[in-house]
C-alpha cells in the first residue's frame, strides 16, 4: 500500500514580542529609539489537548518509536516504521507536551494495541505530525456510518455491524491502515479500512482480531447485525471511503 498523503505541520512561528524602550518624550524627540529586542517565548510544560471536531492530528513514525506510560518513564511498547502488514505506523495524537521554548517534546497518542483505547507517550523526534480533516461516526443501533470532512457531513450510509455473539466494540479509535485484499471479490470486498480497535471476544484470531470498515460479498447483510465485529458497507461506498480516509482519521463507534 502507498502511504496516504499528509500535509506536514511546520513548526508554528513564534511571534517576537517587542520590548518597550522605556524612553521619555524628550528622549524620543532628541534621538531615535534603539531597535526593540525580541523577548523569548515561554510555554507551559503541561500536557495540552489538541484536535477538534474539524481537524485531528496524526503522527507517522519516522524510523522507530517507543511508547511510554509517562514522559521519560519506562517504555512498554516498540513500533517500527512499518506495521506487521507493511503499512506505515500511525498514531492519533491526543495531546502535546512542550518544552519551555514551545517546541514539542512529547505527544500523548492513541495506540493500535489492546486494551481498546490504549494510550501512551512518544517522543516528538520519533514522528512526523500532520493534519487530518476527516472523521467517521458509526452508530450501531441505527446501523449507520457518517463521514465528515472539515466538520461537515459528506456521506451517510447503512452498514452491517457485529452479531450478538461477536459485537462491534464501542469507543473512540482511529484509522491505522488501509489494505487491499488479494481477492477483491471476497468477503472484504475491494478494500478494508483498518481501525485501532480489536474484537473483545475473538482474541485468538490472527493479529488479535482487529476491526475494520470493509466491503462485502454479502450485500444482503447490510443493515443487519451479521458480522464478526467489523463494519460492512456496500462496495461502491467502500471505494469512496477508501479514497477519502487517510490514516489518523478519528473513528467514534457508539450504540
Amino acid at each position: 500500500m502507498r502511504h496516504p498523503a499528509f500535509r506536514l505541520l511546520l513548526s508554528l512561528p513564534l511571534a517576537g514580542l517587542l520590548a518597550g524602550c522605556g524612553a521619555t518624550v524628550q528622549q524620543a524627540a532628541s534621538a531615535p529609539r534603539p531597535p526593540a529586542a525580541p523577548t523569548r517565548a515561554h510555554c507551559s510544560t503541561e500536557t495540552t489537548t489538541v484536535g477538534s471536531g474539524r481537524v485531528a492530528l496524526a503522527a507517522v513514525v519516522r524510523n522507530g518509536a517507543r511508547a511510554y506510560r509517562r514522559p521519560a518513564g519506562r517504555s512498554f511498547a516498540r513500533f517500527g516504521r512499518l506495521n506487521q502488514n507493511g503499512f506505515p505506523t500511525v498514531f492519533r495524537v491526543l495531546a502535546v507536551v512542550r518544552a519551555r521554548d514551545c517546541s514539542a517534546r512529547w505527544y500523548r497518542v492513541q495506540l493500535p494495541l489492546r486494551p481498546n483505547g490504549a494510550t501512551g507517550y512518544i517522543r516528538a523526534t520519533a514522528v512526523r505530525v500532520g493534519r487530518v480533516p476527516t472523521r467517521i461516526l458509526v452508530d450501531i443501533s441505527e446501523r449507520r456510518l457518517t463521514f465528515f470532512r472539515g466538520g461537515r457531513r459528506v456521506l451517510t450510509t447503512t452498514v452491517a455491524v457485529g452479531a450478538a455473539a461477536t459485537p462491534t466494540p464501542t469507543g473512540r479509535y482511529y484509522v491505522n491502515q488501509r489494505l487491499v485484499p488479494d481477492d477483491t471479490s471476497g468477503p472484504f470486498g475491494p478494500g478494508a479500512i483498518g481501525i485501532s480497535a480489536f474484537s473483545e471476544v475473538l482474541t485468538g484470531w490472527a493479529q488479535g482480531g482487529p476491526i475494520a470498515i470493509h466491503g462485502t460479498n454479502e450485500p444482503w447483510s447490510i443493515g443487519h447485525a451479521a458480522s464478526n465485529g467489523c463494519i460492512r458497507v456496500q462496495n461502491p461506498v467502500l471505494e469512496r471511503l477508501f479514497r477519502s480516509t487517510p490514516a489518523g482519521t478519528p473513528v467514534l463507534i457508539r450504540r
